[in-house]
């Protein structure tokens, strides 16, 4: 039965006409405190905010922690990258030096080391040449003979080919790229976990390093993680000063034509901009960052918002033409309005709330300023927008503001009305015909979708390695930044990686001196999963094993320790693994020893080489299985492993959010209709035309090769949010109708005149989301393509498919479709009217009782 809401409504009512000056005030008020929440709020680049509470993480994070005063120095560094013809001729290396040298002598830049093939050639030169000064002085003073023949004595040292280029050649000592290093002491501690995160202390750092570069001579170029984490923060910037004024120019052309009045376009754009600020201040308030996927969030916001003020507006003028007053028409339209912006409100913020089942935090974060932004859009455009308009209404006739059309959008006996009336032409021949068709269409789409492939990679959230020249060509403040990092990161991995993989970290927690330590970590190595590297029929990697075999063959003294505690004579200790640990730590290589084992020897580390032609899942797969391996507790990490969790993340995140959003949609459907409306199998309906949409909306990401990623993950959930809107206007319209009117007059009533608003809603919005493919992040674009085409399908699916879902329903749910829910056949002037076409008679007739009678 349903329940009495028409007080609750009436209260509202009462303010909104009565005492409309008094609401609009306490908006403001609110406004400006929400307004003092901009302030607060910050930003939260990068792909660092993925990985948090992740296993696989957590175990790097641990490993950077226990090894950090040595492994953890790459995010403490600069590395200069040197190109040329040959950059291990003696002028280029002069370069590398004198560069380093000259960014040394800046107290500021902390610099605690250098290193570069540069020195090492320049040592080899003179052994005693430990500073940089003295390296410049020792290649100053060799001839190009003696520097050729340095750099052919270093062809087999690690320390100076894992500086070199690929297309390093020894016997013409000539190289066409080498990499410096610049360690930095920096005075806080630095994050190492995978990825990259928007903030980071050597940004500062290195940006000073790049300007003493570039006022050097050579090309060199500065590279780090600040350098990252800069161009992450700046990307969204960029991206935010490039979508927002194109999303508005878009956004008021559609809302020009929607409202054709210039008070209304300006009173829905003000209420656009208050619920923007309205949910940024409460994300200020609430301390939540901003993330990339937040970017999303004001797009979204004008979506709903412009759908209610076309809404608001729209039905308003069609009381007015009626002939009803101001205070009248107000109130009969929001009458209407004010329960389908709460189902709406309510559908739509289930559907962002599901991300909360998300394991990522991003993503949690956005569905709940999503969430909010909406609640506050209905109450914006629910009370706000109609007091004002109100007040304003009252007040016009004596303002010099010429008035344009207030005729609404969609009306019987037009050309859109026909057009918008083709759902209805079907329902009234082939209902369940096409409705049988429509759910087979559904069925194909949702089983092609099922092949969506998953992505999560670093460059997601970089701008392109070249930025398109529309976008180059636009004027201040809006020409986005010169960017380098995706160029620099192509050129590292095609001349110093190009034939190499990744690698995955083992991290094992178990006491390193007892007997068997070192033994287990090598005989894990045997017969290696098909994904890693193999050596000798060994899996190819680096340990404090490889340490003590390597340093054996140095150190005659430590040889013979090991060869007196080595059991079966394979070179690794087995007995006093202390002493022998003991002796390492005060060697020339302890600094070695603490990359791959834990200061208290509780824990160590082994890198395993991945190829460079498997997939991140097979490598993932395969680091598992070989942590499953050791007897004592281990676990795969590094950013293969790291990045590939996130990206099963993605994965089940929209699936459970979309599993989450129907389930919660369908509930709270079934109880609004139940208690607004006494009619709970009309959400059965209601739903079909999301199903479409959903199903429709992933059949397109695999067909246009669109991937579940950061971004996207949360489209299918947001298609429930988005597309529920549309839905909701038609049913609730409908069913108000029907109270009144035969099935198919009511119908035919409800496409045109909430079609209209919805085709108006349906352009806007699109094209206002659709500048997202502006973005400077591909993904972003990607966002923005499925959204708009998520609005399209959802607007075609309510117009189209819904008429004959709400077909079927109405022969189960009523005795005959000739006679109004109401019981009492329609009287003859209506069905005149029905049969004219004609829209203002037809209001005028059903007026007094259909619309001031509610």
């Amino acid at each position: 039965m349903a329940y009495d809401y028409q007080g609750v409504v009436d209260w509202v009512d009462d303010h909104i006409v009565e005492r409309p000056g008094q609401v609009m005030l306490a908006f403001f008020v609110l406004t400006a405190l929400f307004a003092v929440g901009l302030g607060n709020v910050s930003t939260e680049a990068g792909t660092s905010q993925f990985a948090e509470d992740i296993p696989a993480q957590d175990a790097l994070d641990q490993v950077n922690q226990e090894f950090l005063p040595v492994f953890g120095q790459d995010t403490g560094s600069t590395q200069l990258i040197q190109r040329g013809q040959n950059v291990l001729s003696r002028r280029s290396m002069l370069q590398m030096l004198r560069t380093q040298e000259r960014v040394e002598e800046k107290p500021t830049l902390r610099v605690s080391g250098t290193s570069s093939a540069a020195a090492v050639v320049a040592r080899t030169l003179d052994p005693n040449a430990t500073t940089l000064d003295e390296q410049v002085t020792a290649l100053e003073r060799a001839t190009d003979g003696e520097v050729t023949a340095a750099v052919r004595e270093n062809a087999d040292n690690p320390a100076f080919t894992g500086s070199v280029s690929e297309d390093f050649n020894a016997r013409s000592a000539s190289a066409s790229a080498t990499i410096g290093v610049i360690q930095h002491s920096l005075p806080t501690e630095v994050s190492s976990s995978a990825g990259q995160s928007g903030d980071s202390p050597l940004t500062p750092i290195q940006q000073r390093v790049q300007r003493i570069v570039d006022a050097g001579p050579g090309d060199i170029t500065v590279f780090g993680s600040g350098i990252v984490a800069d161009e992450f923060g700046a990307v969204i910037t960029d991206s935010l000063l490039i979508v927002t004024p194109a999303a508005v120019i878009l956004i008021v052309l559609f809302l020009v034509v929607a409202y054709r009045d210039l008070l209304d376009l300006l009173l829905g754009t003000f209420a656009l901009a208050m619920a923007v600020v309205w949910t940024f201040g409460f994300l200020g308030l609430a301390g939540i960052p901003f993330n990339q996927i937040m970017i999303a969030v004001p797009p979204l916001l004008l979506a709903v918002g412009i759908d209610f003020g076309i809404h608001a507006i729209n039905r308003y003028r069609e009381d007015r033409e009626t002939g009803m007053g101001i205070e009248d028409a107000m109130r009969a339209a929001t009458d209407q309005l004010l329960v389908a912006f709460f189902i709406v409100t309510g559908t739509t913020v289930i559907g962002f709330l599901s991300n909360l089942a998300s394991d990522l935090p991003p993503i949690r974060d956005f569905g709940v300023v999503a969430g909010v932004g909406i609640t506050f859009t209905f109450l914006i455009f629910g009370v706000f927008l109609p007091a004002a308009k109100v007040w304003m209404d009252r007040r016009k006739e004596s303002w010099p503001i010429p008035t344009f059309s207030q005729r609404p959008l969609g009306r019987e006996g037009s050309s859109l009305g026909d057009v918008l009336s083709v759902g209805v032409g079907i329902a009234d021949r082939i209902p369940v015909l096409f409705v049988l068709v429509t759910l087979l269409f559904t069925a194909g789409a949702a089983g092609y979708a099922t092949g969506v492939d998953t992505s999560f990679t670093q460059e997601d959230f970089l701008p392109p390695e070249e930025v398109p020249s529309y976008l180059r060509s636009l004027p201040e403040p809006f020409a986005p930044g010169d960017y380098s990092v995706v160029a620099t990161l192509n050129f590292l991995e095609e001349r110093f990686t190009s034939s190499q993989g990744g690698s995955v970290t083992i991290y094992v927690e178990r006491p390193m001196e007892q007997d068997s330590a070192l033994e287990e970590l090598h005989r894990a190595g045997d017969n290696p999963p098909d994904s890693f590297v193999v050596e000798d029929g060994r899996a190819e990697s680096t340990s404090v094993v490889t340490v003590i075999r390597d340093y054996a063959e140095q150190d005659p003294e430590f040889a013979r320790l090991v060869a007196r505690n080595d059991a079966n004579g394979n070179g690794i200790p087995d007995d006093d693994l202390g002493e022998i640990y003991d002796y390492l730590e005060t060697s020339p290589v302890s600094s070695q020893v603490d990359r791959y084992l834990a200061e208290d020897h509780r824990s160590a580390r082994v890198v395993y080489t991945v190829s460079a032609d498997v997939s991140d899942v097979e490598a993932t797969e395969d680091g598992e299985q070989m942590a499953e391996r050791f007897r004592y507790e281990a676990i795969a990490t590094g950013n293969i492993v790291v990045f590939q969790a996130v990206s099963d993340l993605i994965f089940n995140s929209a699936v459970t959010s979309l599993a989450l959003a129907l389930g919660g949609t369908v509930v709270f459907l079934v109880f609004s209709y139940w208690v607004l409306d006494g009619l709970p199998s009309i959400a059965v309906a209601n739903l079909l035309p999301i199903v479409v949409s959903v199903a429709g909306v992933a059949a397109t990401m695999r067909l246009l090769g669109i991937s579940f990623n950061a971004f996207t993950a949360t489209i299918l959930s947001l298609t429930i949010g988005l597309g529920i809107d549309y839905s909701v206007h038609v049913v609730h319209r409908f069913v108000d109708e029907r109270k009144d009117a035969d099935l198919y007059t009511a119908l035919r009533r409800t496409v045109v005149g909430t079609g209209g608003a919805l085709m108006g809603s349906m352009f806007t919005t699109a094209f206002g989301i659709g500048v997202l493919v502006l973005s400077l992040l591909s993904v972003l674009g990607q966002f923005g393509v499925l959204t708009a085409i998520s609005i399209v399908y959802s607007f075609l699916a309510s117009l189209v498919v819904l008429p004959s879902a709400l077909v079927i329903w109405d022969r189960f749910a009523n005795e005959s479709p000739d006679v109004p829910m109401g019981g009492e056949p329609p009287n003859a002037n209506t069905d005149a009217d029905a049969d004219s076409g004609s829209g203002s008679d037809r209001l005028t007739t059903d007026g007094g009782r259909n619309r001031e009678g509610r």
